[in-house]
């Protein structure tokens, strides 16, 4: 089955024609449904978002209530309008969500039914609310759906013509791959690495077997694997790799260990999500 329901997270900062351009992309090739979800959380000032957090009694108060919603209701309407002119001038299908409930539940609820969700890397110019932060890693821990991010820097004029597949024997890398078969099966070409540390263990490449498999879904796959050492990580192994072969698409399993390890001891997602160059594709 191809990409029929598409869910893009927009917030009104410069980086929403970044995340509508891929998500045009994706709607075209696969002619599917674009949802444009936009969260109230997302548009409130930064130092306002406590209001749904921690002192929601502070809603209580009318004028305080009245004045925020009536901003952020102003800015959804503005989105709103240019989304859906999007729509039309492209001739796409499609409709737009305003939510209006704490961050994280809504954006997950939402990717419940989603067959992608389009979101972008946390941008440290547009910080938003705090809670906006860890976004990310937050939905796509709790979703159970894949996950589509988008740099805050860079134009992508193509996503997923020359995709690039981090492999390891793990269960969030099955995840990944399978769960991003809609995406690649447009590719003109897929690469499949595997990232070893010190001396490759043995001859025969451990991507063969996710290779032949990929293959039979009609792909024009290769297999590769680079070796590293000394401070190379292999999130930076990753992007070298797709810089090389100039991949428009990256798709790993994210957070094969804990968050809480990867925020202690550092790991391949917490690194790609912090310096990713290309449109990364995530399941867990």
């Amino acid at each position: 089955m191809g990409l029929r329901d598409l869910v893009v997270l927009l917030d009104g900062s410069p980086r929403d024609h970044a995340r509508l351009a891929v998500a045009l992309q994706l709607a075209r090739r696969n002619d599917a449904h674009l949802t444009g979800l936009c969260p109230l959380e997302l548009l409130l000032p930064a130092d306002m978002s406590f209001a749904l957090g921690g002192y929601p009694d502070l809603w209580a108060l009318p004028e305080f209530a009245r004045q925020i919603e009536e901003q952020a209701k102003s800015k959804a309407a503005s989105i709103e309008a240019d989304f859906r002119d999007l729509l039309r001038r492209e001739g796409l299908r499609g409709d737009w969500e305003y939510e209006s409930g704490p961050l994280i539940p809504a954006v997950t609820q939402r990717a419940y039914t989603a067959d992608l969700m389009i979101l972008g890397q946390f941008d440290p110019d547009n910080p938003g609310p705090a809670v906006a932060r860890t976004l990310v890693e937050d939905v796509m821990m709790t979703s159970g759906r894949p996950m589509l991010i988008v740099p805050y820097a860079g134009r992508f004029e193509t996503v997923g013509t020359n995709a690039l597949v981090g492999w390891t024997r793990t269960r969030e890398s099955a995840r990944a791959v399978h769960d991003s078969l809609p995406v690649l099966a447009l590719a003109a070409k897929v690469t499949v690495l595997t990232v070893e540390t010190g001396k490759p263990d043995g001859e025969a490449l451990p991507t063969v077997d996710v290779a032949e498999h990929l293959a039979r879904h009609g792909l024009e796959v290769s297999a590769a694997r680079t070796v590293i050492s000394g401070a190379l990580t292999p999130a930076d192994a990753l992007l070298d790799y797709a810089s090389d072969i100039g991949a428009d698409l990256l798709v790993v399993g994210g957070y094969g260990h804990s968050r809480t390890r990867e925020m202690i001891m550092g790991g391949v997602t917490r690194d790609l999500l912090r310096h990713m160059t290309i449109p990364v594709l995530m399941s867990h």
